[in-house]
């Protein structure tokens, strides 16, 4: 999809949103946010991050790229900055990738060190979220708890049942969209067999990092009046992250408000708290994006090595010494 479209789609649901919102419960909603909440989710966010360098680049060296610490932040940080400026979070694990196979000389391990991360990351989510499923279903009454427990189930049949039929699926089967993102999503497979200590380690990593964004978020909702379960968010923001995910709109934006919306309303959160909840956070990933900015640019000088994103494309050179 177009990046225009997909900007034109985020801008359009958010439009939406803000129109259909009653604003008396946006203004209490972060009147009731203590500035120093949101500066410590702010703080946790980066944190969590500090561990996604180390759990990257634990992969890439895996993978023998032989990734040094200071390059790792570096990459890293760069990727974070340009998830600002790209249509799509996928988009800076590009980049983080082309500047580690520029740095290593070893493409072929950022680019299956990268997959590795990306891959772990999303088995994390799929633990919480049935993790959360299974202990928030209690808390809904009537038949919407069924329906949560039976969907979960469901859920994990199909998973168990469509598995060994994808992985044993040919590539050339495949619609031919798809071949690239199936590909490299079995090689990163493949790796993860062959190393399993790396992987254990990198998924708990995983489960902690993406664990520990579900508490910020459940810290950020209590004080803006979102009263419900840890279950719930672990349920809920993680299903929220994955539908942002779907390459439809602009990283994201506006797609994760909505659905995090609409997948607390059935535990009785008015939308507009979950709402003004989530574009709080998006303001936190935008800071963590800036920071990630400011970490490339004292980093970089020494690397001698640069990028630049140009309508959605990025591009990495290497530069002259001083």
């Amino acid at each position: 999809m177009k990046p225009w479209l997909k900007a034109t789609i985020s801008v359009a649901l958010l439009a939406l949103l803000l129109v259909l919102l009653p604003w008396g419960q946006v203004r209490d909603a972060i009147g009731r946010l203590p500035p120093r909440v949101w500066a410590g989710v702010a703080a946790g966010f980066i944190l969590g991050h500090a561990l996604g360098i180390f759990k990257w680049r634990l992969f890439v060296n895996a993978a023998g790229a032989g990734l040094t610490r200071i390059d790792a932040t570096l990459c890293y940080a760069a990727g974070l900055f340009a998830n600002l400026c790209l249509p799509s979070i996928v988009g800076g694990d590009v980049l983080r990738i082309a500047l580690a196979g520029r740095l290593t000389k070893r493409p072929e391990a950022a680019l299956w060190g990268g997959i590795m991360d990306r891959l772990t990351d999303m088995l994390a989510l799929a633990l919480l979220v049935t993790g959360g499923a299974l202990m928030a279903r209690t808390q809904l009454d009537g038949w919407t708890g069924e329906v949560l427990g039976i969907t979960l189930m469901v859920g994990v049949g199909l998973v168990v049942l469509a598995l060994p039929l994808t992985l044993r699926r040919p590539l050339a089967r495949w619609p031919r969209r798809l071949r690239r993102p199936v590909g490299r999503g079995l090689v990163g497979l493949r790796q993860l067999r062959r190393r399993p200590g790396t992987a254990l380690l990198g998924l708990s990593l995983s489960l902690l990092i993406q664990g520990s964004f579900v508490l910020l978020n459940a810290w950020l909702g209590r004080n803006v009046g979102i009263h419900v379960g840890l279950a719930v968010w672990f349920l809920v923001w993680p299903l929220a992250k994955i539908a942002s995910l779907m390459p439809i709109s602009l990283g994201g934006l506006a797609v994760r408000e909505a659905s995090l919306a609409a997948l607390l309303v059935p535990f009785g959160v008015p939308v507009a708290y979950s709402v003004v909840c989530s574009l709080l956070w998006q303001s936190v990933l935008i800071v963590g994006g800036l920071f990630g900015g400011l970490v490339w640019l004292v980093l970089h000088r020494s690397r001698r090595i640069s990028f630049g994103v140009s309508h959605g494309n990025i591009s990495v050179t290497e530069t002259k010494g001083e």
